[in-house]
C-alpha cells in the first residue's frame, strides 16, 4: 500500500487544487494511467499514477486545495506480498533506479474515505450485464465522453462483463454525426453538466468552444448535474483531530482570472530567478546555409505535414551541445550544482490567452529531428489545449525559448530555477555574411545563452555556444 500525494508540477509550484477524479475506489489502475485532474495558477494538468495496483480510498474531494505532498489517495497491491509503492508517483522522469534520490512515501493519514460516486453494492456485485453503462468505472466512462462512445453499446470484456478502457477505445465510432467540439470544450461540458447539442459553436466551421460552453452554461443550458451539483451531493470529508485540514479552492473564474492567476506565477517564479541567479548573458551569429541546405534536401518529395523546419535543427542542437557541455545541464540544489543524467529539454510555448507554459521534452539528444519536431508539435498542442500530463511538465534540465516566428532576431531570458541555463533563439534572417574571403547574403540566427554565474563562468558559456554552432554547421551528424 502507497499514498499517491499532490506532486510538484513545477518549481513555482506550493500547493494544487484537486479538480478531478478520475478512477474511485475498488478501480485497477496501471503504471501511466491518468487518474487525477490538478489545477495549478498556470493550467490544468491530467496526473498519472506511477504505480500498478487498486485504488483503495480517496482522502481529498475534488475542489480541494492542498499542499504538494499531500496524500491523496490510496493505491493497494494487485497481489499479495506484492510491495505497490515501489515507486510512488514520481515524475517519469525519475525512473531509472540509481538515478536519483527517491523521497520516502508520506504516512497514510487515517482520514475516512471520500465516498464512491456509485453505492458500494454496485461495485461488489459479481456481474454486469453487457450493453450497461453501469459496468465502467469513472475512467473509463471519462474516456468514452471524450471520445463520443455510448457505454450501453459497447460489450465489456473485463471480469463479470465489465466494460475495460480497451473496449472504448475499440469501440465503432457512433453512428449518429458527432458535434463538433474541442478537445477541452468536450471536457468542460463534461465537468458542468451542459449538453454540447444544445451549444451554438462559434469556432471554425462551427466548433463549439470552451467560451460557448461558459456561455451556455450560464445561459441555463444543461442538465444541472455537473460539478457543482456534484459536491453538493457528496457528503462532506470530516478530518480527524490533529489531521491538516485541506481548505476549499474557489471556483475556476472567467478567463481573465485565471490568466491573472497564471500572471502572478510568473512575476513570482521570474522575480525569484532574478534575486537568486546572479545572471551572466552570451550570444553569437550562426551560419544556417549548410542547415537550409540540408533541410531542402531533406524535405524534398515530402508533403507538407511532414517537413522539417529550422526550430527542430535548433532544439536538437542545443540538447546534443547540452550532452558534450554538461556543466549548463542540471540544477543548482543546496548550494551545489547537481548534474542532469539525462537531457531534458524545457520548451517555453506562449498560450493563446496569454502567459507561459514550458512543455519538457525527455531525452532530447537522443530524438532524431523528426521525432522532435513530432514530439514538440504534440506537446505544443496539448499545452494550449490543457491536456498536459504531470511528467510532461517537470523534470527540465535546461529550457529553450524560440521567438524566431514572433519575427524576433535576439532573446535574452531569464533562467527557470532551479535549472542554471536558458538558451535562445531568434528569427533565421538573411545578412550579408563574408565567407572565404567573398561577401554575400546567407541566413542567420542569433543564439543566445542566460547562464548561472554560480555554476560556470563565461568560457564555459563560449564553449556551449561554440558546440551548438559546429554542429549546425554540419546538420547531418544531428
Amino acid at each position: 500500500m502507497t499514498a499517491f500525494t499532490m506532486p510538484s508540477l513545477g518549481a513555482d509550484m506550493d500547493e494544487g487544487v484537486l479538480r478531478e477524479w478520475l478512477v474511485g475506489p475498488g478501480d485497477p489502475v496501471r503504471r501511466g494511467d491518468v487518474v487525477a485532474v490538478v489545477e495549478t495558477d498556470k493550467a490544468a494538468i491530467e496526473v498519472e499514477c506511477f504505480e500498478t495496483g487498486t485504488v483503495g480510498r480517496l482522502l481529498v474531494e475534488p475542489g480541494t486545495r492542498v499542499p504538494v505532498g499531500t496524500p491523496l489517495a490510496v493505491i493497494e497491491a494487485t497481489e499479495p506480498g506484492v510491495r505497490a509503492g515501489a515507486r510512488g508517483n514520481r515524475p517519469a522522469t525519475a525512473e531509472p533506479p540509481g538515478r536519483a534520490v527517491r523521497p520516502p512515501v508520506p504516512p497514510v493519514p487515517p482520514v475516512a474515505p471520500v465516498p464512491p460516486a456509485q453505492p458500494a453494492q454496485a461495485r461488489k456485485e459479481p456481474s454486469v450485464a453487457a450493453g450497461t453503462a453501469g459496468g465502467a468505472g469513472p475512467l473509463v466512462r471519462h474516456l468514452a465522453a471524450l471520445r463520443g462512445v455510448d457505454l450501453t453499446t459497447v460489450h465489456g470484456t473485463g471480469p463479470g462483463g465489465r466494460i475495460t478502457r480497451a473496449d472504448v477505445e475499440h469501440a465503432p465510432p457512433p453512428r449518429a454525426p458527432r458535434v463538433r467540439a474541442t478537445p477541452y470544450a468536450r471536457r468542460l461540458a463534461l465537468d458542468l453538466g451542459v449538453d454540447l447539442t444544445t451549444v451554438r459553436g462559434t469556432g471554425e466551421g462551427g466548433a463549439v468552444r470552451a467560451a460557448d460552453v461558459r456561455t451556455a452554461r450560464r445561459a441555463g443550458n444543461g442538465s444541472g448535474a455537473g460539478e457543482a451539483g456534484a459536491e453538493a451531493a457528496r457528503p462532506a470529508h470530516r478530518p480527524r483531530d490533529g489531521e491538516r485540514r485541506p481548505r476549499p479552492a474557489a471556483a475556476v473564474g472567467p478567463p481573465e482570472e485565471r490568466a491573472d492567476a497564471m500572471r502572478r506565477a510568473i512575476a513570482d517564479l521570474m522575480s525569484r530567478s532574478k534575486r537568486e541567479i546572479p545572471h551572466y548573458y552570451l550570444s553569437t551569429t550562426i551560419d544556417l546555409t549548410a542547415a537550409g541546405d540540408w533541410l531542402r534536401r531533406t524535405n524534398r518529395g515530402r508533403p507538407p505535414a511532414e517537413r522539417l523546419v529550422p526550430a527542430a535543427l535548433l532544439l536538437k542542437a542545443a540538447a546534443v551541445a547540452a550532452r558534450e557541455v554538461p556543466d549548463l545541464n542540471g540544477h543548482w540544489r543546496d548550494d551545489g550544482f547537481v548534474p542532469g543524467t539525462e537531457v531534458n529539454l524545457g520548451i517555453a510555448v506562449s498560450l493563446r490567452q496569454g502567459g507561459l507554459l514550458a512543455p519538457v521534452v525527455h531525452h532530447a539528444d537522443t530524438l532524431s529531428p523528426d521525432d522532435l519536431m513530432a514530439r514538440l508539435k504534440d506537446l505544443v498542442q496539448r499545452a494550449r489545449r490543457g491536456r498536459l500530463r504531470g511528467s510532461e511538465t517537470t523534470g527540465a534540465t535546461l529550457t529553450v525559448t524560440n521567438l524566431g516566428d514572433q519575427g524576433v532576431e535576439a532573446v535574452f531570458g531569464v533562467i527557470h530555477p532551479p535549472q542554471v541555463a536558458l538558451v535562445g533563439f531568434g528569427a533565421v534572417v538573411e545578412r550579408p555574411w563574408a565567407a572565404g574571403g567573398m561577401l554575400g547574403v546567407r541566413p542567420v540566427v542569433t543564439a543566445t545563452l542566460a547562464a548561472d554565474h554560480r555554476a560556470t563562468d563565461g568560457a564555459v558559456g563560449a564553449r556551449y555556444l561554440t558546440a551548438v554552432e559546429r554542429l549546425l554547421r554540419k546538420p547531418e551528424e544531428l
